[in-house]
């Protein structure tokens, strides 16, 4: 199902737009932009790390796969795709299956430095995908085993990767970022604009 998005701000498309998620953060984050876009959610399969595969190559990959099944129903568009991950260590953190793999995933990263890193891919009609990611670091609180199941009994984590949104009820567990705020939540702003604008996808709506 494809829907419409025609907001106003600092930024048009200068093209036809498509947004390749679903994620109603994503979708805010480029409406803030004043971008007309639309709305396509990928099909594609999201499989789990290679053997050895570095976290940034993984969240390439799945950015490019779910932004190229797109691209094949929406050739005439310049198609935006992303893929978020949280990393700890090597571990890469997708979203949990259960409550018990959410507090697996929390207790992990309580009381630690991770890495949120996003796969972004931008697909235009005859050109190579423009492939990219982003990393921020996240310092995280020394939360209790019963703050966490707390938070869990919220239901907000089931579909975050790492099992918490840093904009939600989650922004407790947080204690300082090194980087893109918007990364973390699921797209880094700033990086999306430079590239789009550097495609001749958006332009300054002055």
């Amino acid at each position: 199902m494809t829907q419409h998005v025609q907001p106003t701000g600092p930024f048009v498309a200068t093209k036809p737009l498509v947004l390749g998620s679903g994620s109603p953060r994503r979708r805010e984050l480029l409406a803030d932009l004043g971008l007309q876009f639309e709305i396509c959610p990928s099909r594609a399969e999201e499989p789990a790390p290679l053997p050895g595969e570095e976290p940034d190559a993984y969240a390439r990959r799945m950015a490019t796969l779910k932004t190229l099944e797109v691209a094949s129903r929406r050739p005439d568009a310049a198609v935006l795709g992303a893929d978020t991950i949280v990393v700890l260590g090597k571990r890469i953190m997708g979203k949990p299956s259960d409550a018990q793999d959410a507090l697996a995933m929390l207790s992990a990263l309580a009381g630690t430095t991770h890495q949120v890193i996003t796969g972004c891919c931008m697909a235009l009609p005859g050109e190579a995908p423009n492939v990219f990611t982003v990393s921020t670091d996240v310092d995280m609180r020394n939360s209790s085993e019963t703050e966490l199941r707390a938070y869990i009994a919220t239901g907000e984590p089931f579909d975050k990767a790492g099992a918490y949104a840093i904009q939600g009820i989650g922004t407790f567990l947080v204690t300082a970022i090194r980087g893109s705020y918007t990364n973390v939540v699921g797209l880094p702003v700033a990086r999306i604009v430079d590239e789009a604008k550097r495609k001749g996808i958006i332009a300054p709506s002055g």
